[in-house]
C-alpha cells in the first residue's frame, strides 16, 4: 500500500538529513564508483618533466668531408667552402681566401691562415709577406703567375690574427685535402707550423724545415713562413737553403 509523507513530515526528514551532513543531491540512481575508469596519476610535486632527447648535431669535419668530396672542380670546391656554415671564423672575415697563382702548377704552397692583407684582398700571401715570397720564388726561377699555386689551411681570418684552434683546423682540413687533389701539384711546400700540423700532423717548424716528408701521396717540404722571416730576418739563410733544396728536387724530376 502506497504511503505518502505530508509536507511537515517530509520537511522534518529533510532537515534531519541536513544535520547529518547530507547536503548535496547527486542523482536518482546509485553509481558504482569501483567500476569507473582509473584516473591518470598526477606527477609528484616538484618533479620536472623529462625533455625529449636533442637531435645529434652533425660533426663539422664530416659535413666538410662530404661537401669536399662532392666538388669535382676547383670552382665547385670554392662554392662548397663558401657555403660551409659550421666555422665561426666565416662570420668575422671579410673575404674567403681561396687561392692564387696557376692551378696545375708543379709546386703548391700551403700557408697558415689569412692575415689582414689577405682578408682584405681575398688571396693568400698578400702584403709584405707576399712580396717577400715573390722575391724568394723569383730567386729560384719560379713565379706566382706561371709556376706556383698558393692556398692556406684556413680560408677565413681568425680574429686578431690569433693561431687557429685545433677544431678549426680539423674541420677545414678535408677541404684542403680535396684542394690538393684537384690542383694536382707534384710537390707540396708547407709554410709554417699550422700547415705542418694540418698536412703532416706535426709541429715544430724549426725542426721540420728543409726535411722532405710524404703526405697525400706527394713529396712535402716544410719551410719558414715569409711573415716569420720578416720578424726573424736572420733565418733567411736557412730559408735560402730550403729554396735551393726545392729547386734541386724540381730539376731532378723534370
Amino acid at each position: 500500500m502506497e504511503s505518502a509523507l505530508d509536507y511537515w513530515s517530509a520537511r522534518a526528514l529533510l532537515e534531519w538529513q541536513a544535520e547529518l551532513g547530507a547536503t548535496e543531491a547527486l542523482c536518482d540512481a546509485p553509481v558504482d564508483r569501483y567500476g569507473l575508469e582509473q584516473a591518470v596519476p598526477r606527477p609528484k610535486p616538484g618533479a620536472a618533466p623529462v625533455p625529449p632527447p636533442k637531435p645529434k648535431e652533425a660533426d663539422p669535419a664530416d659535413v666538410a668531408g662530404k661537401a669536399a668530396r662532392a666538388a669535382a672542380s676547383l670552382p665547385a670546391l670554392r662554392d662548397a667552402m663558401q657555403g660551409f656554415s659550421h666555422c665561426e671564423l666565416k662570420r668575422g672575415a671579410r673575404n674567403l681566401v681561396f687561392s692564387d697563382g696557376r692551378p696545375g702548377a708543379r709546386v703548391m704552397i700551403i700557408g697558415e691562415a689569412p692575415d689582414r692583407d689577405e682578408d682584405l684582398q681575398g688571396k693568400p700571401f698578400a702584403g709584405r709577406a707576399g712580396q717577400l715570397l715573390d722575391r724568394m720564388l723569383e730567386a729560384i726561377g719560379l713565379s706566382r703567375a706561371e709556376s706556383v699555386y698558393l692556398t692556406n689551411v684556413l680560408p677565413w681570418r681568425p680574429p686578431q690574427n690569433r693561431d687557429p684552434l685545433p677544431a678549426e683546423i680539423g674541420m677545414l682540413t678535408p677541404f684542403l685535402a680535396r684542394h690538393v687533389a684537384l690542383a694536382e701539384p707534384e710537390i707540396l711546400v708547407l709554410m709554417g707550423n699550422i700547415s705542418c700540423q694540418a698536412v703532416l700532423g706535426k709541429r715544430g717548424i724549426t725542426r721540420l724545415r728543409g726535411r722532405w716528408d710524404q703526405a697525400w701521396d706527394k713529396p712535402v717540404i716544410p719551410m719558414f713562413h715569409p711573415a716569420y722571416l720578416l720578424r726573424q730576418p736572420q733565418q733567411k739563410r736557412l730559408a735560402w737553403a730550403d729554396l735551393l733544396e726545392l729547386k734541386a728536387r724540381l730539376a731532378a724530376v723534370a
